[in-house]
């Protein structure tokens, strides 16, 4: 093993992606995890609460883009995979790589405090305290929940969306008047299950912008399978031709009631869903505008009508978090933290991230390509630009992926993963070796072990 002591806070996908790549390049790491599994969000009932998965969850990428190029998930799984079949590839992957031996479990950090002169001391669970080189974050940003900051005061049961398991938990769902807030997948999948006629529910769904439904099978494939971001065509163009032939696929939302999108596809992130259409359609669901403000149990809403509500389930998204940094050391306000290829903070060279971004159209294959490059540059053989030259980059890429994006905190993290896995192979880490071989690696163990 040769490089810096590295420290993995995190095992869910990013960190053991993280992991997997830190061993190829034979880089000594230490994997930091609260709960007593890996999995993360894929775990479902983590003791940690870091796992959003509901019961029912089936995940909204197909198979065929959600295989981690190096271990491709198994042939028999359906197109859309229950989440206990991704735990169980999760699982696998952990298993063939062998990973668990360097994960320390129900031992997450506490603290992680950055040293005069570099490196890291990391306080841990357990109470002990050690010092690291190099330090790789990948604590995911799916659990910290985001609620919605409505006037007036509910009288009824509240809840987010992280906390729903079934319509049996937490709370009894059955002869409900329920309103979810929010229109994003998870949004979508809770008023489907909620709105079933054997629950005897009321269920309402209030969104503030509107959404574009876009359908899970197209010609009875995997509708992700036909798509794909070309790198040598303008993106405005393929986002104009992609908005065309959603609306005559899948039509517009106001046909089913919903307020019309006031951005065009891609503009926003879509709403992937075969079912709510069809619930909007055959009158299980009410659609309403946004809320306007609470009053006991009586909610009103920007279009002046009001109901009578005893849950409102809030589907509002999520926050980016460091729990173990001091706030005013490093943080994302509104979910924005500027990081050069989503992985770099300027002025911190052994601190690296991995996982914050919200990739179309999925994370897995995203954080691999990240976990790459944090890989070379921990074993020397990769050198990032100056910190002027990533700021620059940093405010060009944030332009080309989110220029034309709904100004929310779900989308100060938009890339598209086929443009930045090409952007990454063909340019950014070949361009990185050539800085190293010219200007070295950069120092990020006292005694120059990279060299």
């Amino acid at each position: 093993m040769n490089g810096p002591r590295t420290a993995v806070i995190g095992a869910g996908i990013s960190g053991l992606t993280a992991g997997k790549m830190l061993g190829d390049y034979g880089v000594p790491y230490t994997c930091f995890e609260s709960s007593d599994r890996l999995g993360g969000n894929w775990a479902f009932g983590n003791p940690n609460g870091h796992s959003s998965a509901y019961r029912s969850l089936h995940i909204d990428t197909s198979r065929h883009r959600l295989s981690f190029r190096d271990y491709p998930m198994p042939d028999d799984y359906p197109d859309f995979p229950h989440h206990t079949q991704i735990k169980d590839y999760l699982d696998g992957y952990a298993d063939a790589f062998g990973l668990r031996e360097r994960i320390e479990f129900e031992n997450g950090v506490t603290h992680a405090e950055h040293l005069d002169g570099g490196g890291w001391r990391l306080a841990t669970a357990d109470g002990s305290t050690r010092t690291f080189d190099f330090l790789v974050v990948a604590n995911g940003h799916h659990w910290d929940p985001r609620y919605a900051d409505f006037p007036g005061t509910f009288t009824g049961q509240t809840l987010h969306s992280h906390h729903y398991i079934d319509p049996e938990n937490p709370l009894r769902f059955k002869d409900s008047r329920i309103l979810v807030v929010g229109i994003g997948n998870s949004a979508a999948d809770i008023t489907v299950e909620l709105s079933s006629r054997t629950l005897r529910n009321q269920v309402t769904i209030s969104t503030r912008s509107g959404a574009w439904i876009v359908p899970k099978l197209v010609g009875g494939q995997p509708g992700d399978k036909l798509y794909r971001t070309l790198p040598y065509v303008p993106l405005n163009w393929q986002r104009n031709v992609l908005h065309f032939f959603n609306i005559q696929s899948a039509g517009r939302p106001e046909r089913w009631g919903l307020p019309a999108p006031k951005h065009r596809l891609f503009d926003a992130h879509p709403t992937q869903s075969a079912e709510l259409p069809v619930r909007l359609s055959s009158g299980d669901v009410t659609p309403k505008p946004n809320v306007s403000r609470l009053d006991g149990s009586t909610v009103h809403f920007e279009d002046g009508t009001s109901g009578e509500f005893d849950i409102i389930i809030y589907a509002t998204g999520y926050n980016i978090t460091f729990p173990f940094f001091d706030e005013d050391f490093v943080s994302a306000p509104d979910n924005r933290i500027r990081l050069y290829k989503r992985i770099l903070l300027p002025g911190l060279p052994d601190l690296a991230f991995v996982g914050f971004a919200q990739s179309t159209p999925t994370l897995f294959p995203f954080v691999e390509c990240q976990s790459r490059l944090v890989a070379a540059y921990a074993a020397g053989q990769y050198r990032p630009p100056s910190d002027t030259e990533m700021d620059q980059v940093i405010t060009a890429d944030e332009q080309k992926y989110i220029g034309r994006m709904v100004d929310r905190p779900r989308h100060t993290q938009q890339v598209d993963y086929f443009l930045y896995e090409h952007d990454m192979r063909t340019r950014e880490l070949p361009r990185g070796r050539r800085r190293a071989l010219a200007e070295g690696p950069v120092p990020l163990t006292a005694a120059t072990a990279l060299s």
